[in-house]
Parts: structure tokens; sequence; C-alpha cells
């Protein structure tokens, strides 16, 4: 059985990947204490973010609601 914070990065990969002209290039690290650490192209980094953040900020909260994953947070990384 996977653990919350394997669901949560699948989860996050998954929305990502169908957000990103490159989905290959999507990878999510499970940092310590539960932190998700999306990391994407360059090129693809704004569409991850989305206007005002507001893309990442639904991301977040899919997290928040996913069973298990409440505890979980995500950073976009540079």
């Amino acid at each position: 059985m996977a653990t919350a914070e394997e669901r949560g990065a699948e989860l996050i990969r998954f929305v990502a990947s169908a957000l990103v002209s490159a989905p290959d290039e999507i990878n999510v690290v499970v940092a310590e204490d539960g932190v998700l650490e999306l990391e994407a192209n360059e090129s693809d980094r704004g569409r991850v973010i989305g206007r005002q953040g507001r893309v990442a900020k639904a991301m977040r909260a899919l997290l928040a609601r996913t069973p298990g994953c409440s505890d979980l947070q995500l950073e976009i990384v540079d």
C-alpha cells in the first residue's frame, strides 16, 4: 500500500503532466517534513503556477482535500 506522500506525489504529477507541453520532464520529489517539491521544465513553469498562482493554489487545494494528504505541502522549485 502506498504512503500518503507517494499518493500525493502521484496526484500532483498527474495533474501537472496534463498542464504542460513536456509531461515527461515533470518530477515530484518527496522532501522532509511532508513537503512535495514539483520540478518542471523552465518553459512550463508558468503553466504550473498559473496567473496569480491560481493553478498552484488549485493543486494545493486538491492535495489538502485528498484523504491522508492534508498534512502535505506543495512547493514549486525553480
